[in-house]
């Protein structure tokens, strides 16, 4: 099957690029507004119904009209001068207030850009007084506006509806601050903007520049980024009708983290088809380049499909999930992969069969076999010292893995940026106000017949609410416009998306409302805090189920690919081994060192799928290769150090392109943690265990290795195409 496509690929290159090209560019063009139909914004949609926080949003979306896609930005309305608010300034603000509430904010957009392919974020929002604060040094106003927060094109007219504002109330001497989720984003997207334009311009030369300096070629250094970006394309296309088509909601990440992984996995796969291409190319110079690429392509594919469907495997296990972020997650990254497999197996090899030896023009590597140089000496240190590389491999694992003591998951979102506009309004409130102002906990409650519910009914139950320590303000129970549901704001001192709010929503504040709520009603609590509280409960049952799930559809992927049952137990185990030292890394620097909150709670399991199963990669190219090596004659060390030879380049510059993909995660807000992680584990996968663990446990292991079955050394009749064994190795041996 892999071989039927690589070889029809390489037989009608022309063709087969032609093709990617035009799918590829044209879902490039389409991917902006297929996404924005199938993102859902709002965090406690993911949930279940079963859960607490879950059914208050049903509530207020039903009965007091929330609309789902809503955002609130908190206006901060101050005198210029510092002085208190007067009863005229009251007046002129709420009128200010009322004029902005009936204009309709048009979304902006550059004089060339295709206005079908965005779309039309234009909006009225609602504007209404919410509160003053206590010494009246300031007003505040409660802006609902909808949209993805993380969606460029609702944040311009955010910025609309900011500067139209700003210029309201500064023509009555007053100033302007605003905050809450949007202003947040958009904030901390300007402040990041430069950071992110040079963090990807940066991967970009580092992808070229290591191309450049492997293969010395123009083609060799262009192409990946060219047919990557191309299948990219489609892929992303593809997964936004997928989710169109089934219904699936996705989290606003999900589009910018397929596309990091995309490019590093792409480049990856491409990198494989090159080196070896380079190598057969080398080894028989008279044979065809175009049968040339069908040979590697055929050989190589079988390790890429097996690669990308460990991926694959082990996102599609999120299907099990409750979450339902993780849920959408793994059939969007499956899909994308899938994509990517179908380039790498086809628009790949037409680009090498099509290019032929001018792929490596003006290098001229070809003409010669190249020394042994850095990575053949490597090779003889792995056969001759196989110990000695396995111990400090294992300690350097075990060093980083202690870090994981103490760890502490931290549900808040870390997405905002400290010195920005919106958090410097958001600390100036909370010194007037409770600190959870802006992002109330409401309490919903309705009658269980369905019936009508009267507010006087739910007095006893504010007041006991205000008494719970660490509820700084409680609002006047609130009837819904049909009359048949009752909320309840709670203002908590501390910020809504800390853990002291999550412990204070998920303890005394429920056990508040599940000892007071009166007769024949129910109540549920909502919010953000309330939402985070139980996406951590929802988090730790997945955490519990997805990890041996996944585990298990990997070990048995390695094991169809590998035929053995000892091979795919040391990859396994070197995994996890990465995985473990990752995770402790990451909690020793951004728990241990900067004193934080805990890691952010989706990183483990982000990093399991991701370290685990891209990390694999690498290992199966390794594995695959030292099993090709042994099944020539000599010794086994000797096939080690050959195929560790062969695949050091190919693995390291892979490796050094997808960490660098990944470190560009860490230009976006609130990716800081998974940025470092991905990096670092990406990094140890290729570095430590695909070029040094691995191996030294084939070098000590030999030919056991593939228990049960046996690999045994190629026929010795004919020993004239037997590969050369390094003299210091083969003394050694």
């Amino acid at each position: 099957m892999i071989r039927a496509l690589t070889g029809f690929a390489t037989r009608n290159a022309w063709k087969v690029i032609a093709l990617w090209a035009v799918v590829g560019i044209g879902l490039t063009f389409l991917s902006p507004m297929l996404f924005s139909r199938v993102v859902q914004s709002q965090t406690g949609d993911f949930l279940p119904r079963s859960y607490d926080s879950a059914a208050a949003l049903r509530i207020a979306e039903d009965h007091f009209g929330l609309d789902p896609d809503a955002t609130v930005v908190t206006v901060l309305v101050a005198r210029t001068d510092g002085r208190a608010l007067t009863d005229g300034d009251q007046q002129r603000i709420e009128a200010g207030a009322a004029r902005l509430g009936e204009r309709r904010v048009a979304m902006p957009r550059l004089p060339d850009e295709p206005s079908f392919l965005l779309p039309d974020h234009s909006q009225t929002p609602r504007v209404a007084p919410a509160m003053l604060a206590p010494d009246r040094s300031f007003e505040l106003l409660s802006v609902a506006m909808t949209g993805d927060t993380g969606d460029q094109g609702v944040q311009k007219v955010y910025k609309a509806f900011r500067d139209s504002a700003r210029a309201e109330f500064a023509g009555a001497g007053m100033r302007t601050g605003f905050t809450g989720g949007l202003a947040d984003a958009s904030d901390s997207a300007d402040a990041n903007r430069t950071a992110a334009t040079v963090g990807g311009a940066l991967l970009m030369g580092l992808i070229v520049l290591l191309n450049v300096l492997v293969f010395r070629s123009v083609l060799a250094a262009l192409l990946p980024l060219l047919a990557v970006a191309i299948i990219g394309g489609a892929a992303g296309g593809a997964v936004a009708g997928m989710a169109a088509l089934t219904g699936l909601k996705l989290a606003p990440s999900t589009q910018s983290l397929i596309s990091v992984v995309l490019l590093g996995i792409g480049v990856d796969y491409l990198l494989f088809l090159l080196f070896r291409f380079r190598e057969q190319l080398r080894a028989r110079p008279d044979q065809p380049a175009r049968e040339a690429a069908a040979e590697v392509a055929g050989r190589v594919g079988t390790a890429i499909t097996s690669a990308a469907l460990t991926i694959v495997a082990a996102f599609a296990t999120l299907g099990v999930a409750s979450f339902g972020q993780f849920r959408s997650l793994g059939p969007a990254v499956a899909v994308a992969v899938l994509v990517m497999l179908l380039g790498s197996l086809t628009l790949m090899p037409a680009l090498l069969a099509a290019c032929g030896r001018g792929m490596f023009w003006p290098s001229r590597a070809l003409r010669r076999q190249p020394r042994e140089g850095v990575a053949g000496r490597y090779g003889e240190l792995v056969a001759r010292r196989p110990v000695a590389l396995l111990m400090t491999a294992v300690v350097l694992l075990g060093v980083l893995t202690a870090g994981v003591a103490g760890i502490r998951m931290n549900y808040g979102q870390s997405g905002g940026t400290s010195d920005t506009p919106a958090a410097a309004t958001a600390a100036e409130i909370a010194r007037a106000l409770p600190a959870g102002v802006s992002d109330p906990t409401t309490v919903y409650l309705t009658a269980k017949d369905g019936g009508a519910v009267k507010v006087e009914q739910f007095d006893a139950l504010a007041r006991e609410l205000g008494r719970v320590d660490g509820i700084g303000q409680v609002g006047r129970p609130a009837l819904s416009p049909d009359g048949r549901a009752a909320r309840i704001d709670l203002y908590p001192t501390a910020d809504a998306q800390s853990k002291q709010a999550r412990d204070l929503v998920a303890g005394p504040v429920r056990a508040a409302v599940a000892a007071h709520t009166p007769a024949g009603t129910s109540a549920h609590v909502g919010g953000t805090a309330a939402i985070f509280a139980d996406i951590s409960t929802a988090v730790d049952h997945d955490l519990a189920l997805v990890f041996p799930v996944a585990a298990g559809l990997i070990a048995l992927i390695l094991l169809l690919l590998l035929r053995s049952l000892l091979a795919p137990l040391v990859l396994m185990l070197a995994v996890g081994a990465g995985f473990a030292a990752t995770l402790g890394a990451a909690t020793l620097v951004f728990q241990h060192l900067r004193n934080g909150p805990g890691v952010d709670f989706t990183l483990p399991l982000v990093l399991f799928l991701f370290v685990v199963a891209l990390g694999t990669d690498y290992n199966i190219l390794i594995t695959d290769r030292i099993r090709e090596e042994m099944h020539r004659p000599g010794p086994a060390r000797a096939a080690v150090a050959r195929a560790v030879r062969h695949t050091t380049p190919t693995i390291a510059t892979a490796g050094l392109v997808l960490a660098g993909s990944f470190a560009t995660l860490a230009a976006t807000p609130g990716t800081e943690q998974t940025a470092f992680a991905l990096t670092l584990g990406i990094l140890l996968s290729a570095g430590v265990l695909s070029l040094a663990l691995v191996p030294a446990v084939a070098a000590l292991l030999g030919r056991a290795l593939w228990w049960p079955l046996r690999t045994a050394d190629a026929p010795r009749g004919n020993r004239s195409d037997a590969p050369h064994v390094p003299s210091a190795v083969r003394q050694h041996l």
